[in-house]
């Protein structure tokens, strides 16, 4: 990785990817920065506000396991190049928008930006070795990552220079419908940039689109059950939307149907792309097998790290008005640290995982960290504490936080490398089933200091009993994301560090 300053060969096609993921964060959290300008703008509640903020990571759940199939199919450079010029949709239907059923519709739409990640994942993986790929992901998802914190910065200064165009307001509607001609733009040059594997390299496609393939029949059942909660949660948005009037009990009664359709449908695509195995007329051989435990013990891992990032980054600046006492302005820069730190976080976490020679057990340290980090915040809120000390303990917590995403998904392109696609979407889409589950847990909660520090405990428990599971039933990758064995990696790694220079 001596050569990430540069821009060529597979550091170009790095760089390229991290950024087109930085853009899809830019367009996911576009919102964000003007939640409460919207809200007068358009006379809404807190509770209709609350409502967006879940619809706005709601559709990414089933996006994020249908691009996996997608990718493995076809391929990043396409994919990817799509994703990004369809965001220019949603993106003028929110700018458009002129009432909060609108802004809901629209919302769902965008959030099925939220997939850009798992193509990142994929293409990053067929141009590194396996002794560098926890660093590498580290980048793509940490440097993407800050999208957020990017729009957050960026967004508000866009609209307040064009306040001219709205009448001397803060202009929210440009801005947010100039992040979706920007992403449409760069889909355009993603695809005339890159490749989906290096010179001499075949791209290896999954044999099936219809369903994840899995090596045992015992795997087989447990990606059924699994898939429960990627539909159940669904059904919690639908449920959360009754509470603002935006669908009745007749429509939740429907959906519900629907949702049932819909686990019955992927069932059935699941048996089928794994027809010859559960008749008995396939056997894989002892290479050719993984273990579908890794990718629920990953699933759960990303629940931990990555949804509750998105839950928190939602609630900090309130909760540091709340519980520190500090003004808006202060609340959210310090809140931006939280964000901020993925820079350096989640590639801290593939660093560490790449080095220490356990990538189990940087992922077990991290996740514990994490929980033990929130519990601490629990333990603040309300109290006098300098403010020095507050920054430090976010920083803190985001760190663990974002090095648990890092290395998470340095595991995940070890697992299983032609169908890393589908993997990286389901473990992608369980941190977003995260994350609605405890955003909706957290507009239940008592308003106030009170429910905020419930919400950190609960966070922090759950993040704790996943570690410990991963502690007993994560097993260490043994294979490279070439599928070959470690010693074979270490071997032929001097030969494709020549390739890579050429």
């Amino acid at each position: 990785m001596t050569g990430i300053w540069s821009f060529s060969g597979r550091y170009r096609i790095l760089h390229l990817t991290w950024f087109a993921f930085f853009i899809s964060f830019v367009v996911w959290f576009n919102f964000a920065p003007f939640a409460t300008v919207v809200k007068a703008d358009l006379g809404l509640s807190e509770a209709q506000l609350r409502t967006l903020a879940i619809c706005n990571v709601a559709l990414t759940v089933p996006a994020r396991i249908i691009i996996g199939m997608i990718l493995d199919r076809f391929g990043p450079r396409i994919t990817y190049s799509c994703l990004l010029i369809y965001a220019a949709i949603p993106c003028f239907s929110f700018a458009l928008a002129q009432n909060f059923e609108q802004l809901v519709f629209s919302r769902l739409a965008l959030s099925i930006v939220g997939c850009g990640f798992v193509i990142g994942i994929r293409m990053v993986a067929e141009w590194f070795e396996a002794g560098e790929i926890g660093l590498a992901e580290g980048i793509y998802g940490g440097w993407g990552n800050f999208g957020s914190a990017g729009a957050a910065f960026t967004l508000p200064t866009l609209a307040a220079a064009t306040g001219f165009l709205a009448g001397g307001e803060l202009n929210w509607r440009f801005a947010i419908a100039f992040t979706g001609i920007i992403s449409a733009i760069y889909g355009v040059i993603y695809y005339f940039n890159v490749q989906d594997t290096p010179p001499g390299k075949v791209y290896e496609r999954s044999t099936s689109t219809a369903g994840m393939e899995v090596t045992s029949r015992k795997d087989f059942w447990f990606l059924l059950a699994m898939n429960v909660p990627l539909v159940a949660i669904l059904g919690v948005i639908a449920w959360r939307l009754t509470k603002v009037d935006l669908i009745d009990s007749t429509a939740l009664t429907i959906i519900g149907i629907l949702l049932v359709g819909l686990y019955a449908f992927q069932s059935f695509n699941i048996h089928k792309a794994n027809k010859d195995l559960m008749t008995g007329s396939k056997h894989y051989s002892p290479r050719e097998r993984y273990a579908f435990s890794q990718v629920a013990n990953l699933e759960l891992a990303y629940i931990a790290c990555f949804g509750s990032e998105l839950a928190v980054v939602s609630m900090l600046p309130a909760f540091f008005q709340r519980g520190f006492g500090l003004d808006a302005a202060l609340a959210g820069a310090v809140a931006g640290m939280y964000a901020f730190m993925n820079l350096f976080a989640r590639p801290g976490g593939g660093l560490i995982s790449d080095k220490i020679g356990s990538r189990k057990w940087t992922l077990v340290v991290t996740l514990a960290g994490t929980g033990i980090a929130y519990l601490v915040f629990s333990g603040m809120g309300g109290r006098n504490i300098a403010l020095p000390l507050v920054v430090l303990m976010t920083m803190i917590a985001s760190f663990f936080v974002m090095a648990a995403e890092g290395a998470t998904y340095a595991i995940v392109p070890l697992i299983k490398r032609r169908v890393t696609g589908q993997i990286a979407g389901n473990v992608g889409a369980y941190g977003n089933v995260g994350a609605v589950a405890y955003l909706t847990i957290y507009s239940l909660l008592p308003e106030g200091i009170a429910g905020d520090r419930i919400f950190f405990q609960m966070l922090g428990l759950s993040s704790v009993i996943i570690a410990s599971l991963c502690a007993f039933y994560l097993k260490e990758p043994r294979l490279t994301h070439g599928g070959e064995s470690a010693q074979d990696a270490v071997e032929s790694a001097p030969l494709m560090s020549e390739r890579h220079r050429q």
